[in-house]
């Protein structure tokens, strides 16, 4: 979504980013998140369910979101197990970070209820799993394609459990904005970054060829076409605008999980950038 901002192979930007410039930071998204706590980047990627837990530095851009429209996270098990057995009694299971929207969705899934948890990297959680290290693990990123290859078993789509739940798409990650941009830049600066960010997305999305040529130096080992697929997933309309649908999601998201103690109140959603 965001190489158009700063080009290719120092080619210059794609799209016209005025008087800003922008350099790109490609973390782990549990990094992203705990460096959030600390506002270190004007931008950055969180995982939506910590948004609370930052709001008062940060407000999240209408562009940059990715929700799963009746899917998402994965529950997955070394051996087959029902998810009325998971529920009952969840094994101590391998979660890509404390602050992720899929720990929180999982938890939710259990009614409030602690999940049993070791932090693992996200990339490590399958093959923590095939070794027999953890009973279950929950997948994230492109493992959410490539888990049953391993010879794991699903327990549940979180994004899928979600639908059926509320009739929502599943807020996972999205794009936020520090509150400070606009005492940087002046007033009217938050609305003309988001406007910018959302041309880059825009520009990405119609050259999709390009794009995921680059997404594939972080693809993790994943051919072409997975990385379409994956990215065909997470990367739609509600990627460029989340719109009303995409912030009634996000709504009943935090009221739900605020309802069951999973995370603090939020006292109101900040959007910026959202389409006329």
């Amino acid at each position: 979504m965001w190489w158009p901002l700063v080009g290719i192979d120092g080619s210059g930007p794609q799209v016209d980013t005025g008087r800003w410039r922008f350099e790109l930071v490609a973390e782990d998204i549990e990094r992203l998140n705990q460096e959030a706590e600390q506002a270190r980047y004007e931008i950055t990627a969180i995982s939506c369910a910590h948004y609370p837990a930052v709001q008062s530095q940060y407000a999240l851009t209408a562009c940059g979101a990715s929700l799963g429209d009746g899917y998402g996270p994965r529950i997955v098990s070394r051996n087959p197990i029902s998810l009325e057995d998971y529920i009952a009694s969840p094994p101590v299971t391998a979660v890509p970070g404390a602050r992720t929207s899929a720990l929180a969705t999982a938890r939710m899934l259990l009614d409030g209820q602690p999940l049993p948890n070791e932090v693992v990297p996200f990339d490590q959680i399958i093959d923590e799993v095939v070794a027999g290290r953890f009973d279950a693990g929950l997948v994230i990123h492109e493992g959410q394609l490539t888990f049953a290859d391993a010879g794991l078993h699903l327990v549940v789509d979180l994004g899928a459990w979600w639908k059926g739940k509320t009739g929502l798409q599943l807020p996972l990650g999205g794009n936020a904005i520090r509150r400070d941009v606009e005492t940087l830049g002046g007033p009217g600066s938050l609305e003309e970054v988001s406007a910018i960010l959302r041309s880059s997305v825009e520009w990405a999305m119609a050259h999709k060829d390009q794009a995921v040529e680059w997404a594939l130096n972080w693809g993790r080992g994943i051919d072409r076409s997975m990385a379409e697929k994956f990215v065909d997933m997470y990367v739609n309309k509600w990627t460029i605008d989340v719109g009303d649908q995409g912030q009634a999601a996000l709504n009943t998201f935090f009221s739900e999980t605020s309802r069951l103690g999973i995370l603090d109140p939020v006292g109101g959603l900040d959007v910026i950038g959202l389409e006329a």
